[in-house]
């Protein structure tokens, strides 16, 4: 069994929680981005990948691995 710990992820709730908590949710989102080494958080596609690739012949040898997705942005835990 392996795991995906994706960090950030860019999604219309997210975007819906911007605008009710008032900021543009276009600014938020590059506010956001700043602070992520690849240049910007994950979209729903980068995790997508990340599974299809687990579920693939190719990763076939690869078990009980935590694969995290965080565009290289430090997780504090």
């Amino acid at each position: 069994m392996n795991a995906i710990c994706p960090h950030e992820i860019i999604t219309p709730r997210i975007r819906s929680g911007f605008e009710r908590r008032g900021p543009d949710p276009d600014k938020a989102v590059q506010e956001l981005n700043k602070n992520v080494p690849l240049g910007r958080i994950a979209e729903s596609e980068d995790i997508a990948d990340v599974i299809a690739f687990l579920a693939s012949d190719e990763a076939k040898y690869i078990a009980g691995e935590t694969v995290e997705v965080t565009g290289v942005k430090p997780v504090s835990g």
